[in-house]
């Protein structure tokens, strides 16, 4: 959807109230603990859903109550629908991090190996998050939590990184 980003989706029910598991596909978590309104794709339409209610799970879960969803059938109807935010909700970022969905088909080009390919996605593994990267049709994962030392140039839509030695050439010779 123009405008938003893909914040989650809800999972499941909990329990008989309306309450619902809601999914944070997200790498900060505790940036959206205290949200109090997200945005639900409702027939191809952001439709607003105000929070209530709501308490931290494990493993980037949230139980939510919304308001208005008040029992099982109600909250029924919501399981398996994206959930979504403002892009301008989001803080501005310095070029040295990013969010995960606004780099999805930037450039990467390592200082010395030169361009590497497009940006597919971000695989959130919890202690080894991945830069996967598609080249010409190969698959390069980049593991983001070593010193990369990276630059995100927002108007060029590149990403500038220093991948450690030995780890390209795995891929690309």
């Amino acid at each position: 959807m123009e405008g938003y980003f893909e914040l989650g989706h809800i999972a499941k029910l909990h329990g008989f109230k309306g309450e619902v598991s809601l999914f944070l596909d997200v790498s900060n978590f505790d940036s959206y603990l205290a949200l109090s309104l997200v945005y639900l794709d409702i027939d191809g339409n952001a439709t607003p859903f105000m929070i209530t209610n709501r308490k931290l799970m494990n493993k980037g879960f949230m139980v939510v109550k919304f308001e208005g969803v008040n029992n099982e059938q109600q909250a029924q109807q919501l399981i398996r629908k994206k959930v979504y935010l403002p892009e301008v909700a989001l803080q501005s970022l310095d070029e040295h991090s990013f969010y995960d969905h606004e780099i999805i088909g930037f450039k990467v080009i390592d200082r010395a190996f030169g361009p590497i390919g497009n940006v597919i996605s971000v695989i959130d593994h919890a202690s080894n998050p991945l830069l996967q990267i598609d080249n010409q049709g190969k698959e390069i994962l980049v593991p983001l939590n070593l010193e990369l030392d990276k630059i995100i140039d927002r108007d060029e839509r590149k990403i500038w990184i220093s991948a450690p030695d030995g780890l390209l050439d795995i891929y690309l010779t």
